[in-house]
């Protein structure tokens, strides 16, 4: 049976790290047409099937319910009730402008895939669909499953992409700075124990998850940045801008850390290098030399330069020590989970079981990064402790949000054990 179905600690996880086989997509494109009626028939259902892991997704055993009436995914309303279904709202464009001004840089990536056989070809195809199903949202929000909210526009990118032939055009990069990071991993976390005080020692690691969440391709300004400078994780560190962030509550989880420690910590893990390997896990840890158990949640299928279940394993294999420890802490207490999702945003009301059965006793959840902690799930509610953190990439979230670009979102709710 699947590993899934029996989830085991990280130290027994050196099982077969292969998949079964690529996932592919039967949406065989003849028309635009053919692929939205693809688009708008996908179900919850559909979507476990496609799972490279089996089961069908569930909902997050931690969102408070009735799930109907207490959760909502997307942070930001793009239209309101009152709002003519047959005309975008200003939102609606501000957005689909957006999503259209990442095409250039998603064209790039594809089109250097060696691993794709005429990858420039079905890169212009690609940014050729997608740009045209853009513009239709503009003359009618309701065509291809619309209206529009931030997870159908990442949904359809990552569908047209795998339809024309490309499984993970971020790769290369994301092994690259998974490379970089692990050499950065001993110093950081050294930089981190160095400080006696606990509470300076929190916040440092929350500014490394901030710094290290700066590495997001997803971004077109942040993706020409990356291209042509790449990115210095210690200066970031530095230029994080200063508090008071546009939610911070940062006091209040350091009150709450210095009390008795969570027992089980679940963490939606956001990008590749930096971000996981020099902001969350040495964040993680701090929690496991607390006591804390900590499950990791990662990706099911690549998106953007988010890291997979499978990356991830592999990483943390190459951080461990002979004796099977993170720089001296055990990670007996250390899961990897795979959350079943495929986007750079979730939506919590559909995710793996294997991830629900670890993460029902959890009293802690963090979710992290623009896409899963700010765009969407910013305003969820949890029956345990939660933090939302990440930070402010694009200007319509800052607009949003009433903050500054680069900002800092670190929102954390605790619920009363009482």
């Amino acid at each position: 049976m699947s590993s899934l179905c029996h989830p085991t600690p990280y130290k027994d996880s050196s099982c077969n790290l292969e998949k079964e086989g690529p996932i592919t997509i039967f949406i065989h494109l003849h028309s635009i047409s053919v692929f939205t009626w693809s688009v708008n028939k996908k179900t919850k259902k559909d979507r476990s099937k496609e799972m490279e892991s089996s089961g069908e997704m569930v909902a997050f055993p931690l969102l408070i319910t009735p799930i109907e009436n207490n959760y909502r995914a997307c942070t930001i309303p793009y239209r309101f009730p009152s709002d003519n279904p047959k005309k975008p709202t200003p939102i609606e464009l501000s957005w689909i402008n957006l999503f259209a001004n990442s095409i250039p840089s998603f064209k790039k990536r594809a089109e250097s895939d060696d691993t794709v056989t005429d990858a420039p070809a079905k890169a212009e195809k690609f940014a050729q669909r997608y740009a045209e199903m853009l513009e239709d949202f503009k003359k009618d929000p309701e065509s291809h499953g619309g209206p529009p909210d931030c997870i159908l526009l990442c949904r359809i990118r990552e569908l047209i992409l795998r339809e024309v032939g490309f499984r993970d055009i971020f790769k290369k990069v994301k092994d690259e700075e998974n490379a970089k990071a692990i050499t950065l991993f001993k110093d950081v976390v050294n930089l981190n124990d160095a400080i006696e005080e606990e509470p300076k020692r929190v916040e440092n690691l929350v500014r490394g998850i901030f710094a290290g969440n700066i590495f997001d391709l997803g971004s077109a300004t942040l993706a020409e940045l990356f291209s042509k400078d790449g990115m210095s994780f210690l200066a970031s560190c530095q230029n994080i801008v200063p508090r008071p962030w546009v939610i911070d509550d940062l006091d209040a989880f350091i009150s709450k850390w210095g009390k008795k420690p969570w027992k089980k910590a679940v963490i939606f893990v956001d990008n590749s290098g930096a971000d996981i390997i020099l902001g969350i896990l040495p964040f993680a840890r701090e929690l496991l030399r607390r006591g804390t158990k900590v499950v990791l949640a990662a990706n099911d299928l690549p998106s953007i330069n988010d890291i997979t279940y499978h990356e991830l394993l592999e990483v943390i294999s190459k951080l461990k020590d002979e004796n099977g420890q993170l720089m001296g802490v055990d990670t007996q207490n250390l899961l990897i989970a795979n959350s079943g999702n495929d986007l750079p945003v979730i939506d919590l009301s559909s995710v793996s079981q294997e991830l629900a059965y670890l993460a029902s006793d959890a009293d802690l959840v963090v979710v992290e990064g623009m896409g899963r902690g700010i765009e969407t799930n910013l305003y969820a509610q949890f029956k345990c402790d939660s933090l939302k953190i990440g930070m402010v990439k694009h200007p319509e979230v800052a607009q949003f949000l009433g903050g500054r670009l680069y900002d800092c979102v670190f929102k954390f709710n605790e619920v009363s054990s009482g």
